[in-house]
Parts: C-alpha cells; sequence; structure tokens
C-alpha cells in the first residue's frame, strides 16, 4: 500500500479540518472523538507510534476511529508536533530526567542518539515522510509532553479524561462503605496475626465490580430520591471506572489499622499495662486525633508529591492497573505472543492463585516457612540462628512458596532498584547481627539472636511489672532489684541503624537533593499562603504544561479551610486527650510532634513518591520524649502514636491524592470520601480492638492457637519500656552507650556518600539509595531474609530482566498479575483461617515439618545460658546499673 494514504475514512470529510489549521487537537478531539481525518503522518511513522503507545500489530489501512480514545489524542498530539517542537521538548528531557532513577535509561539514551544524530538537510523542519528518524522523534516527544515520561505510567492512565463521567455518586458511598465495614473488620482482626492476613484493596477491586454491576441492574435507573433534603439519583447508569477508584480510595483509607490500635491493646490488655481508664470516649478521641492530623499535612505537600510528575508513587499502580483491567475494554493485540486480555489474565492468576495458596497455608505448610535447612539438625542452635525462620535470620536461598511471604515488600510493585538497595541492606545487616552475636557484644550471646523484645538479666522476657509500684509507676527501689533491659543482637543492630538513619537521612537528601528541597518548602509555603486568600486555583498554576495537571484544572480544588478545619479539631481532641486522662503527657508534648513531623515531611514523602520506601519516626520520637519524659510509659506511647502517625498518614492521603490525579477524580470528591471513610473506619476497629481483648485466649502471646500473637504490639510495649519506664538516659548513658554515636556517625555517613553520590561513577550512583539500603538494617526483629530472599528472584525477573527485554508485556500484565495473586492469596487465606478456627487443622508430617526442634519453641533459644554467666546473671553487676 502506498504511504500517501494510509488512513480510510468513515464519514464525510467535506466539514473537516485541515492539519495546517489544527491548532488546539484538545478541543477538536472533545468536540467529536468519533471523527477520523488524513494526518500527516506515513505507514513508518504510524507504525512506531502504535508499537511505542502499546500496539503490537497494526493492520493497515487504520483506522483512527476505531483506536483507543487515549492512542487517537496522542496520534493527534503527535501529528500536530513539527520537528523543531520535538526536539526542543526532547533536549529538556535530557535535563531534567539525566539523573531520574524512575526514567527508563533506553529511552534515555534513544533520546541522547535522536538528538545528536539530527540529519544534516537544509528542510530539516519541513515534513519529511520517509524519515524514520524524524518518526522516533516526533512520537518520543508526544509522549513525554503530552502523557508522561514514564512507560509505567503511560502503560495504566490516560492522557484524555471525560469531566462529565459520574464519579461521587450515592451508590458509591453505600458500596464503598459497606467494604469499609467489612474490610475492617477483617484488616482489625487480623493484625496480630504472624505473617498478618488483610483484605487488600486489590481484592475489594475484585469484589467492587460486581458490586457494582449488581447494583447498575437492580435498581431503576436515573431514580430521584430525596436524601437529607437533596435530590439524589440513586442509579445514573452504568458502573463506571472513576465510581469504582473512588470506592476503592475510600476503601484503601481504612485498609491499614489505626496505629492507635497499638496504644489500645497495650493500655488495656492484662499482659502489658492493664489499665482499667481506658473508656471508649478516650479511644474515640485518640484514635480520631492521630488518624486525621495527617491530612492538613496532606494539603500542604500537593504542590510537592501530588502535581509534579516525577512524583511516581510506584505502589498505587498496580491499583490502577487493576481498576482498568476489570472495568475498560482493550483492543485485541499480540503482545511477545500472548493475545489474552488484561481481565482473563487476572481472572486466570486470581483463580490458580485461590487454589494453589491452600496447599502452603493449609495442606502443606512447611511449603509456606521452607525453613528446610534446619532439618538437617532442628535443635542446633547455631544452624537455627543462620537458617531459621521463627527464631533465626532466615538466611536460605529456597526460603518459601507462599505468595503471602513472597510479596512481603512488593517485589512486583516497587521498582528493582529499589527492592535492591532494601536487599542488599539485608545482607549487610545479616552480617553485622551475626558478628555482634558471635563476640557476644553486650551479652548479645544469652539472648534469641532474632527477636523484638527484651530481656532480663536471667534470660528470659522482661516483665515490666518488676519496676513498677501499684500505680504503674517507675519504682527505682524494684528496679535496682530487677535490674535493666537488654536487646538481642538483632534489636542492637535495628536501633542503632534507626539512629544512623535520622541524621543520614536529613542531611543526605538535604545536600543531593538541595535544590528540589529548597524548592519543596518554597511550594509548601505557597500553599500556605493560598489557604488565607481568596482561591485555590493557584496551587495548579505552575504544572499548567502537565498533560495531567490541564485535565485536573477541570475540577475544584478543595478549599484551604476544609485542611484546617480538620486540622484544628484533631490537635483539640490531642489535646483533650492529654488534660483529661492520667496520661503522663505535658500540653507541649503534641505540638513538639506536630513540629518534628513537619520537618521531616520533605524527605520522607519525596524518598517515598520516587523510590516506594518509607520510614517512620517513631524511634526518634521515642528517643526524645524519653529524655525529656523520664520513667513514663504512658507518655512515651502516647507521643509515639503522633509521632509516627502523623507522616504516616499523611503520605497515605497523598498516595490516595495521586491516585485521583492520575484518575481524574474530583479533589472534593476524594476529601469527602478519605474523611467519612476515615471515620467509619475508626469505629469498626475500636470494636474489634475490645472484643478481641475481652474474648480471644492468650492474645499477644507466644504459641497463640491461631498465631495472634501480636509483633506490632509487642513491639510497642517494649519500646514503651526501654523508652519510657526505663528511660534512654539509662539504657544509652549505662547500658548500650555505643548507640548514641551512631547519631554522629550517621551525619559523618551523609557527607562521605553524598560526595560520592556526586561524584562517583553515574553509572553506579544513578541507582545507588543508601537511605533505602540502610532500610534493609530495619527489616529485622522479627522479620528476617526469608521474607525478602524470594521476593528478590522475583523482583530481578519481573521488575528487571521482563521490564527490559519484553516492555510491553510487562506493561500489559505485571500489575494485573501482582493484584490477582494477592487477590487470591486474600480470598483463600480468609476462608483458611475460619476452617482452623473451628479446630480442623490437618496433623501431618507435612505440617510439622517447619515447626520441628527450635523452630517450634515458644522462644526463641540462645547461644549461652544466662545461669552460666558471672554471678549467675547477665549483663552490668548491680552496683553499675545505670
Amino acid at each position: 500500500m502506498s504511504s500517501a494514504q494510509p488512513y480510510i475514512e468513515l464519514s464525510d470529510l467535506s466539514g473537516s479540518r485541515s492539519t495546517d489549521n489544527l491548532h488546539d487537537t484538545d478541543s477538536l478531539f472533545a468536540e467529536n472523538t468519533n471523527v477520523s481525518w488524513f494526518l500527516g503522518l506515513d505507514d513508518k511513522q504510524l507504525d512506531y507510534l502504535l508499537q511505542r503507545l502499546g500496539l503490537a500489530e497494526v493492520n493497515h489501512p487504520v483506522v483512527v476511529s476505531l483506536l483507543p480514545r487515549n492512542i487517537q489524542y496522542l496520534v493527534l498530539k503527535t501529528e500536530e508536533l513539527d520537528v523543531e517542537q520535538a526536539l526542543a521538548i526532547l533536549r529538556d528531557v535530557l535535563v531534567e530526567h539525566a539523573a531520574d532513577v524512575n526514567f527508563p535509561s533506553s529511552d534515555l539514551r534513544l533520546i541522547e542518539q535522536l538528538v545528536a544524530t539530527i540529519p544534516n538537510d537544509d528542510k530539516l523542519f519541513k515534513l519529511n515522510k520517509d524519515s524514520f528518524w524524524e518518526a522516533q522523534v516526533r512520537s518520543e516527544a508526544a509522549l513525554i509532553a503530552f502523557h508522561s515520561p514514564y512507560p509505567e505510567v503511560r502503560a495504566i492512565v490516560d492522557p484524555v479524561d471525560d469531566p462529565s463521567m459520574p464519579a461521587e455518586t450515592f451508590r458509591v458511598y453505600v458500596i464503598a462503605l459497606f467494604w469499609t465495614v467489612v474490610g475492617s473488620t477483617i484488616n482489625n482482626f487480623f493484625i496480630h496475626r504472624l505473617p498478618q492476613i488483610s483484605l487488600s484493596t486489590s481484592t475489594v477491586q475484585l469484589l467492587l465490580l460486581p458490586s457494582g454491576k449488581l447494583w447498575e441492574r437492580a435498581l431503576p435507573q436515573n431514580k430521584m430520591v430525596r436524601i437529607f433534603g437533596r435530590n439524589v439519583n440513586i442509579n445514573p447508569g452504568k458502573w463506571t471506572s472513576k465510581e469504582m477508584i473512588l470506592a476503592t480510595i475510600m476503601y484503601s483509607c481504612s485498609n491499614g489499622t489505626p496505629y492507635a490500635i497499638y496504644n489500645i491493646v497495650v493500655m488495656k490488655l492484662d499482659i502489658f499495662y492493664g489499665l482499667k481508664w481506658v473508656t471508649w470516649t478516650y479511644q474515640i478521641m485518640f484514635t480520631i486525633s492521630t488518624q486525621f492530623l495527617g491530612f492538613a499535612f496532606a494539603f500542604v505537600m500537593l504542590r510537592v508529591c501530588v502535581y509534579p510528575k516525577k512524583s511516581v508513587w510506584p505502589t498505587l499502580l498496580p491499583t490502577i492497573a487493576l481498576n482498568r483491567a476489570l472495568i475498560s475494554g482493550e483492543t485485541p493485540s499480540n503482545i511477545n505472543g500472548w493475545r489474552i486480555s488484561r481481565f482473563a489474565f487476572f481472572f486466570v492468576a486470581f483463580v490458580s492463585s485461590f487454589f494453589y495458596s491452600w496447599v502452603p497455608s493449609y495442606f502443606f505448610t512447611a511449603l509456606s516457612t521452607f525453613n528446610w535447612p534446619t532439618w538437617f539438625s532442628p535443635k542446633l542452635v547455631h544452624l537455627d540462628n543462620i537458617a531459621g525462620s521463627v527464631h533465626g535470620l532466615g538466611l536460605n536461598p529456597l526460603p518459601t512458596l507462599d505468595w503471602n511471604v513472597l510479596d512481603m515488600a512488593g517485589c512486583l510493585t516497587l521498582p528493582f532498584f529499589t527492592y535492591a538497595n532494601h536487599y542488599l541492606g539485608m545482607i549487610l545487616a545479616f552480617m553485622t547481627i551475626l558478628a555482634i552475636y558471635y563476640t557476644n557484644t553486650n551479652w548479645t550471646a544469652y539472648f534469641p539472636i532474632n527477636s523484638n523484645k527484651l530481656f532480663d538479666g536471667k534470660g528470659k522476657i522482661y516483665n515490666v511489672r518488676e519496676i513498677l509500684d501499684e500505680n504503674h509507676l517507675f519504682d527505682d527501689k524494684k528496679y535496682r532489684e530487677y535490674g535493666p533491659p537488654y536487646f538481642g543482637a538483632a534489636n542492637l543492630v535495628t536501633y542503632g541503624a534507626y539512629f544512623f538513619m535520622y541524621p543520614f537521612a536529613i542531611m543526605y537528601h538535604f545536600i543531593t537533593e538541595w535544590s528540589l528541597t529548597r524548592q519543596s518548602f518554597a511550594e509548601i509555603w505557597i500553599t500556605v499562603k493560598s489557604a488565607f486568600g481568596s482561591h485555590d486555583a493557584t496551587l495548579l498554576s505552575k504544572f499548567e504544561h502537565d498533560r495531567h495537571c490541564q485535565m485536573m484544572k477541570s475540577y475544584e480544588e478543595v478549599p484551604s479551610l476544609w485542611f484546617v478545619a480538620i486540622l484544628i479539631t484533631s490537635v483539640s481532641f490531642a489535646m483533650m486527650c492529654v488534660l483529661f486522662y492520667p496520661l503522663e503527657t505535658p500540653l507541649w508534648g503534641i505540638f513538639f510532634t506536630i513540629a518534628i513531623n513537619f520537618v521531616f515531611l520533605v524527605p520522607i514523602t519525596i524518598i517515598a513518591s520516587v523510590t516506594g520506601f518509607s520510614f517512620g519516626l517513631n524511634v526518634l520520637v521515642e528517643l526524645i520524649i524519653g529524655y525529656t519524659i523520664p520513667n513514663s510509659g504512658l507518655a512515651l506511647i502516647t507521643l509515639k502514636a503522633y509521632g509516627y502517625n502523623i507522616d504516616s498518614q499523611a503520605s497515605n492521603y497523598i498516595t490516595d491524592q495521586k491516585l485521583a490525579h492520575y484518575c481524574k477524580i474530583p479533589p472534593r470528591a476524594i476529601f469527602r470520601g478519605q474523611i467519612i471513610s476515615t471515620f467509619v473506619s475508626v469505629f469498626v476497629s475500636l470494636f474489634i480492638t475490645n472484643w478481641q481483648i475481652a474474648n480471644i485466649p492468650d492474645l499477644c502471646q507466644g504459641g497463640q492457637k491461631n498465631r495472634l500473637v501480636c509483633p506490632g504490639a509487642n513491639t510497642f510495649f517494649f519500646s514503651s519500656i526501654q523508652y519510657g519506664e526505663f528511660g534512654p538516659a539509662k539504657m544509652f548513658g549505662g547500658v548500650y552507650p555505643i548507640l548514641k554515636w551512631c547519631f554522629l556517625w550517621g551525619a559523618l555517613g551523609a557527607l562521605g556518600l553524598s560526595w560520592f553520590k556526586k561524584s562517583g561513577p553515574s553509572k553506579l550512583t544513578k541507582y545507588f539509595q543508601p537511605i533505602v539500603m540502610l532500610g534493609g538494617f530495619l527489616a529485622y526483629a522479627p522479620y528476617n531474609l526469608l521474607y525478602y530472599t524470594g521476593g528478590f528472584y522475583l523482583s530481578f525477573l519481573f521488575m528487571y530482566y521482563v521490564k527490559r527485554r519484553y516492555p510491553m508485556w510487562w506493561e500489559k500484565y505485571n500489575y494485573i498479575l501482582t493484584g490477582a495473586l494477592s487477590s487470591g492469596v486474600a480470598m483463600s487465606s480468609l476462608m483458611i483461617f475460619f476452617v482452623r478456627y473451628h479446630g480442623k487443622d490437618i496433623e501431618w508430617w507435612g505440617n510439622k515439618l517447619s515447626s520441628q526442634g527450635i523452630e517450634g519453641y515458644r522462644n526463641g533459644p540462645s547461644w549461652l545460658l544466662a545461669d552460666t554467666a558471672p554471678g549467675g546473671y547477665v549483663g552490668l553487676r548491680k552496683e553499675d546499673f545505670p
């Protein structure tokens, strides 16, 4: 076929515009998306563009109006660009994305080559239909300028929007809140299980589709009813993708258990503090204040981590991909020999995962924690220390065949460079822990090597009641008799890494990203000023050249005063908690935690938005509060909840806002949905927690029948002992003085590694992320390598090899695969739990292998026995107790 006529027309074009007059493609596209016309692209240029857009099979003649809307738009935009404009765009890309770890190296090399090989032609900037070079230049520029620089975003996000599509409807609230209640019930019930079972966002997405379709068909369409004095359309017709994603976002607000739940468990449960005054009124005010303070912080970060295109937020991309697979149609195409649709692929993977997960989770549990190296000598302490999955460090080349364990760190979600840096940090931590343990540094050989618990001088779990009086206050006389608490080796390394992390993260980020950091604080200041201005439209003004920000300008921004009202309410509740209840917490502590979260907000959220890795401020707050409010575990855990949860919740809400930004959900709809869903989930979580405390035997104790051993609550409780009741002044002034030096080493390390980042070989420094690597040191006690090694293999396979070698397959199926596998595991895990709850376990050797010998002990073993230590007890001598 001649290249002069690559398109076939569907309608009379007598009234159509020529390409010479095509000045506003957006307007033309919005007027009639079913019209096609002749464009100035030949077959070669068109083929290249369509293949870059994921259409591997291109049959000529091409009918423009039969292409998907997003591809139609980009074809038109590509035709609109001339070569000079395209080259200018590509040159800007080389400057802006040269050190961008998420921008594909192959794309960067291609653009460098295109810019460096401009044909020597006097007619360069005139249409040259035989130029494949021109096809590449115009296509690459159009993809970046009119969509996104990142292929993973282009694969699942559309560059076109329909503002008239229903999003915030009555049925969205009913369906989303129904699943919020169900999901909150399940997630809060299993938060104390190891490993945790949850009704993931991807699973609920699977359930939202039939819920919406059922509503769509069961109720009369366009039926108006009066609710709270307003006319409401209870069924506007077809269940839309925007309704689906809004319902998903509302559920995701309840997907994580409120951090304050750990406070309540530790305060009320008898094996911990056993306090009787923790009333429902207190619980409600405390939980609401900790959950909602992050909203105001999320608002000030809009211009820093939501609107900028570099803020990819890789952890949310599977949610969009799954939404698209479930509800959107697609053009059949052959991708590396695969013709299966996204929806069919999801269904096959989901069903396979559902049935297979019964094997490692119920029928043959040894395949889940596949600790086969310990089977050779189940009672050998040294073997268990290295390869044990329960009490050891989990070194094992084939650690699990269970997706619930494999996906512990999001192996098919996080970029490979993030996972690799994190895993390398875990390997370094593994060697450090072994060195500390086997040199018996700080008596660690007398305690289990990998435990998040504290121990006394007899090698037993530290009993806080031994140092408290009848009013639960620190008793120095009883402490002098009982002694200080001690760390196991992994816990010692973990806390040292936290102390190293805080100064390192701040200094390293400020040095290596100084211009970005300065700009971020400037953007925050602009946002804060807008809160007291006449309107909020200026928030998007700086980003008017970004395609997705252009589309979001169609929707009203959330008034700043809404966020201010949330801030005032949350702070007021927090103040009432510390003023009217015996929390031993001064009022200034609330404002201190707010201030310290604000300082760390920028680096934490920027790092998370680019790499997917995040860390909390809980240990830093514990340390500072422990020094300023000594001998008070209650003050410690109270301010810890605020100190950790403000930035954590802000990050969660920012992620949801970015998700809405990608999917073009009105900002006010997101705000209302987040507020209502979070409010509902607070009450569900409190009800479940109080029921568990009252009704479940052995809750939070080792060996609990249903594995409700509370790893989070135990860490929370023992932190309150070491930083609160005992205090960091004694802990780090007398027991572990070396840990104080980690702050200085972190600052010095930031200077050295930031120099390496700026001056080292670019092939190494581009993907070198020392903050993420330090995160590997934080992954122990009680977790270990078993939960990350298998995921590393899969991350390399899918997030590196397949992504580079088969990019179109990866773009189409990768996020669908991880969503399907996780959904299948979640569904089967819930069914298995209720089967086990009624006592129907299968007793055979395949379910006993992984708990042979030491691995089956309630508490881990130690290399040396405490009664063999000098004087019959471990640690400092009684006269040296700090």
